[in-house]
Parts: C-alpha cells; sequence; structure tokens
C-alpha cells in the first residue's frame, strides 16, 4: 500500500514539480514563521527552516503520513537573500547578483510519522548571472516575479535570461531537488517517485 505523502509546502514551483511524478500527495501548509538569523550558517537555516516546516506538519498527523518540506535560500557573499519586502530591495538584490556567482541552497526534511525515520539535508546549486543593466532589472520587477522569491528572481521564469551558466540541479534552483529527493525517498521511505 502507497503510503500517503503530505508536501507541507505552499510554494505553486513545488506542488508543480511533485505533480510530473506518478504519485498522489495532499497539500497541508505549515504555520511557522521563517525567522532567518544573519549568525546562522545558511545550509544550516535551510535545513532547519525545512525541519521545522516539516516537523509542524508532522505534529497534525496520526497514520503513518510521508511529510516533505523544503525552503530554498539563495547566498551571496556568505549572506542569505531572503525573499525581498519591497521592490527598492529586490532592485538592490539583483544588483548585487549581477555579474557575479551565487548559491543557492534548498534544505528538505522528510519525516515519516509515527517513527523515529527522518531525513535533513540540502542540495546547494551555483549560479552565475550575466551583467545586468539598471533598465533591465526595472523592467524584470515590473513583472511582479520577484514577489515570494528567494534572491528575488525565478530562473523557471522571466529570471532564466539572468543566467549565464550553472553547477548542480536545476530543479534546485527552482526549490526542490527533486533527483536527490527521489533516492532518498527510494532508500529510505520505500517510496518512488517515479
Amino acid at each position: 500500500m502507497q503510503k500517503r505523502l503530505i508536501l507541507a509546502s505552499g510554494s505553486p514551483r513545488r506542488k508543480e514539480l511533485l505533480s510530473k511524478f506518478n504519485i498522489n500527495f495532499d497539500i497541508v501548509q505549515s504555520d511557522i514563521p521563517e525567522i532567518i538569523n544573519d549568525f546562522d550558517e545558511p545550509k544550516q537555516t535551510a535545513m532547519s527552516l525545512a525541519f521545522q516546516k516539516a516537523n509542524d506538519v508532522s505534529l497534525k498527523m496520526t497514520n503513518g503520513e510521508i511529510v516533505i518540506a523544503a525552503d530554498t535560500i539563495v547566498v551571496f557573499e556568505d549572506k542569505i537573500l531572503g525573499k525581498p519586502s519591497s521592490e527598492e530591495e529586490a532592485f538592490e538584490m539583483l544588483s548585487k547578483l549581477s555579474g557575479k556567482i551565487h548559491s543557492v541552497i534548498t534544505g528538505f526534511a522528510i519525516i515519516e510519522v509515527g517513527t523515529y525515520n527522518k531525513i535533513i539535508d540540502y542540495a546547494e546549486t551555483i549560479v552565475k548571472f550575466k551583467g545586468l543593466t539598471s533598465d533591465r532589472i526595472k523592467r524584470y520587477i515590473r513583472t511582479g516575479e520577484y514577489l515570494d522569491k528567494a534572491g528575488a528572481y525565478a530562473i523557471q521564469g522571466y529570471g532564466s535570461i539572468f543566467v549565464e551558466w550553472i553547477k548542480g540541479s536545476y530543479w534546485n534552483v527552482v526549490g526542490l531537488p527533486i533527483s536527490k529527493l527521489d533516492d532518498i525517498l527510494e532508500r529510505y521511505f520505500e517510496v518512488r517517485l517515479f
């Protein structure tokens, strides 16, 4: 019998990614506040936020469900760039990333309810932006795509034209390192995405 999968995320990108596979899952959003401390190491921050989300949702479950949660952050010069709160902040972030290399880290947590079975891990992708003019950044911001995006861009949308190259998983930058997630689900939870 297939175990019930729960995606502990309101992200439409994560929902769309998992929907491509031959699995049924439900979405239950976590209520935890996403607090980022400047003194925490970025990988630890991403994994901690993912675990907090998975744990929050798993506490609401009672029947052996497998809860998957993730949190994606952008790191530039050892500083976490979260989701911009304004157009000005988005402009500042994209200006910093222009012509430079940054890192996208997705922490993820998988918890099997009612057991001690849980995995917390991360994936990292290195991204190089081409040089961006102020005009191009402003035009991008006017699309509204920057909203609710770590680092103020979406690689799967208009933001794709900013990306010169990546090293690592493309899907990790979108918000879920699907290949690594599949390996762990199959190995530790007897769940196959495909």
